[in-house]
């Protein structure tokens, strides 16, 4: 029978229930899709707790990528029955069958299994415009990347090798780091032990990083200023330790900083955006330039443990949810 993962109100994660639903039914201009993987994201704990607004009064289904396989298709709809699809949106996904606009899906080719799309779609996509639209990432560019060890940080590491950038990355722990420093950074500082911030300046002789992206937060993003070099750019997309609540516009005067702030979700809207990145972030893949790192499993069932491990930072790379 179709059943969801829904939490009544924002809370901890041991408020997530299993509930029964009605087997949806797509409209027109949607899909409905027997899901096979769902990825587990940060965004899901920001939704869980209410640090992100709530878009129903109560019984909230998280889970903001997946993939699996359509099963009937409303009116005005090219794709059909028996394709495979993934997908990112910021909610919805922790369910065995789910209705998407079919604008919101892409075809997955043969090469890209269903649980490397779960695991790479929000996670990959969000890598997409960090080094190619936040702060375009040049040859010869050296840039700071925080939580490089995670699903986020895996894929960026490689991207920005094969960009040729100097990327350095920080971690928490010798085994973090060491899988940072297999997937494209050249230097990792691991923070539990270092001063990432005096590594940084001996790792770059004093001169700083072009751009830091930093998804911490309250933990990392005024020592983040520090690093950069005039000019330089501090890409904020998002806050696992708390929001930056110190951070002051007249904090950039020290270097003409620049600051940006963006989503993932302003992207996938933008006309032709979506496909032309998921063929980007799929041929990477293909190409073996792209490794994914799917590092821990967790029944549908059991996502409280799945999101208790990755808020005490007990996870690499990427997780999936098997429904």
């Amino acid at each position: 029978m179709p059943y969801a993962i829904a939490i009544e109100t924002p809370g901890p994660a041991t408020g997530f229930r299993r509930v029964a639903i009605d087997m949806p039914a797509p409209g027109p201009g949607e899909i409905l899709i027997r899901q096979t993987a769902v990825g587990l994201n940060f965004i899901d704990v920001y939704f869980r707790t209410g640090a992100y607004p709530w878009p129903v009064a109560r019984d909230l289904i998280t889970g903001s990528e997946g993939a699996g396989v359509i099963e009937a298709v409303g009116d005005g709809v090219s794709l059909r029955p028996g394709m495979r699809v993934a997908y990112t949106t910021p909610n919805g996904a922790y369910a065995s069958h789910r209705v998407l606009a079919a604008a919101q899906a892409v075809v997955l080719p043969d090469t890209i299994s269903d649980e490397t799309a779960a695991a790479v779609m929000l996670k990959g996509l969000t890598a997409h415009y960090l080094l190619h639209h936040s702060y375009p990432v040049k040859p010869g560019d050296c840039v700071l990347f925080h939580a490089a060890a995670g699903g986020v940080g895996l894929i960026a590491g490689q991207w920005l090798r094969a960009l040729g950038a100097r990327a350095i990355g920080t971690a928490g722990g010798p085994a973090k780091c060491a899988l940072a420093a297999a997937h494209g950074y050249d230097a990792v500082i691991d923070y539990r032990s270092a001063d990432f911030v005096a590594e940084v300046q001996r790792l770059t002789d004093g001169a700083g990083v072009a751009a830091v992206y930093d998804s911490v937060g309250a933990d990392t993003v005024m020592r983040s200023l520090d690093v950069l070099e005039r000019f330089g750019t501090l890409v904020c997309f998002g806050q696992s330790s708390g929001p930056a609540q110190d951070f002051r516009i007249g904090d950039l005067a020290r270097g003409s900083l620049r600051l940006t702030r963006p989503t993932l979700f302003h992207h996938t809207v933008r006309p032709g955006w979506l496909q032309q990145a998921a063929d980007d972030l799929f041929g990477m893949i293909a190409s073996g330039k792209i490794r994914v790192e799917i590092g821990q499993r967790f029944a549908l069932d059991d996502v409280a443990k799945a999101h208790e491990a990755l808020e005490g930072r007990q996870t690499t790379g990427s997780t999936v949810l098997v429904p």
